[in-house]
């Protein structure tokens, strides 16, 4: 999920809504409101008290009455539901779909199960990050895949520039964006009981990273057992007629437990789990490994490569990357993008590239990248805050431990 400050810009917004001009700060923050694409939510949030921001080209609630810390907490004891409708799904069928797919990403596509997915990454030709995503396998000649909503535009420029390449060489691929279908985010402990209310499907025989195609609440849904917030919940993909029915029925099965939420909680909620947010922790000059990624990496896929810049990743694998993604809690005022790291000495190290204050933890933390050798847990770091060094040290990632649904 691409953008940057979420929490900041929901804090910042809370605190100039509750002074005196009011119109002042929509005007500020809502200016090109006109011009924003709104999913069939939009209304909903807004009758709901959500607090409407432009987030990558789309109107999208950053929070709603409760505030964001509150709001986060509430989704790890009992669940969040998040409409994440500005995220792009696609599926790409034919009988060489999984070759084709294979050519863009690092996973191990061809050894997925049927109706089982992977978190995998695009890469450009000298092995950066052009975007992550869940790839599934729901047949042989069937992938689905949800890109992050700020990189829409270039994944599908993409995407279509070496399928017509692939075509052209008597491949047998297609693709449909699922424009017609909005998505819904039910994450939380509640959340597999809730939606147990609204389908026949035995949720419990459905595990991390399982993908159904199944009835829920009349509708017919791709359900994926994932999420962004590093506990058990799920992804629904529901024909767009569908999704304000769905998204009541969540919320009145959940008896008010289940609460709407928005970005400004997930990214604290994907920041504890440890989880990367494409445009900050992760860009087009960041390769998987050195994004800590190299699980993502198919044991096949570093044998035989075959890849856009398997080359510079194969050689990182070996050699190992000069900089690594790193954890850290630190002590003062929170980290933010792009905040200095020093080693003990006082030497430039690195920057974080994320940070907050963990509303469950109730203490900083952050992630960024380091030199390697700088990254291993322990290590005593100071974080540059406004021009002043803070004592931090690196901390082991997730944070929060995670919660995913797996065979026990």
């Amino acid at each position: 999920m691409r953008g940057g400050g979420l929490w900041q810009l929901g804090q910042s917004i809370s605190r100039r809504l509750a002074q005196a001009d009011k119109k002042a700060v929509a005007r500020r923050y809502f200016a090109s409101e006109a011009d924003l694409k709104k999913t069939v939510l939009y209304d909903f949030h807004v009758s709901n008290g959500g607090k409407m921001v432009p987030f990558a080209g789309w109107g999208m609630p950053i929070q709603y009455k409760d505030s964001i810390m509150d709001s986060t907490v509430n989704c790890r004891e009992n669940g969040g539901l998040f409409d994440v409708s500005h995220m792009c799904g696609l599926s790409l069928k034919g009988k060489d779909c999984i070759p084709f797919i294979e050519k863009l990403v690092i996973a191990d596509v061809a050894a997925l199960a049927p109706g089982t997915g992977t978190l995998s990454v695009f890469t450009n030709e000298k092995g950066g990050a052009i975007d992550d995503s869940v790839i599934t396998k729901v047949k042989d000649d069937h992938i689905y895949l949800v890109v992050n909503a700020g990189c829409r535009d270039k994944d599908l420029a993409h995407i279509e520039e070496h399928m017509k390449a692939f075509k052209a060489k008597g491949g047998d691929v297609s693709w449909h964006i699922h424009d017609e279908r909005s998505l819904l985010a039910l994450q939380g402990p509640l959340a597999a009981p809730v939606l147990q209310h609204l389908t026949k499907e035995d949720l419990s025989k459905i595990y991390f990273s399982d993908f159904r195609i199944i009835d829920i609440n009349g509708a017919t849904c791709f359900l994926t057992r994932t999420g962004y917030t590093g506990e058990d919940g799920f992804e629904i993909s529901v024909p767009s007629e569908y999704a304000l029915d769905l998204a009541k029925a969540i919320l009145e099965k959940s008896e008010g437990k289940v609460r709407l939420t928005g970005l400004g909680a997930r990214d604290s909620l994907r920041l504890e789990a440890g989880l990367c947010l494409y445009g900050n922790d992760m860009e087009q000059h960041i390769t998987p490994v050195e994004a800590g990624l190299t699980w993502a990496i198919g044991k096949r896929r570093r044998a035989e490569g075959g890849f856009l810049g398997a080359e510079t990743i194969l050689k990182q694998l070996e050699e190992g990357p000069k900089i690594r993604r790193a954890g850290f809690t630190s002590s003062g005022p929170p980290a933010r993008s792009h905040s200095e790291i020093q080693n003990d000495k006082g030497v430039n190290i690195g920057e974080v590239t994320s940070g907050g204050f963990s509303p469950c933890l109730k203490k900083n933390i952050a992630m960024g990248y380091v030199k390697s050798g700088s990254h291993k847990s322990g290590t005593k770091v100071k974080i540059l805050v406004r021009g002043k060094a803070y004592d931090g040290v690196v901390t082991k990632m997730p944070f929060v431990p995670t919660k995913y649904y797996k065979p026990s």
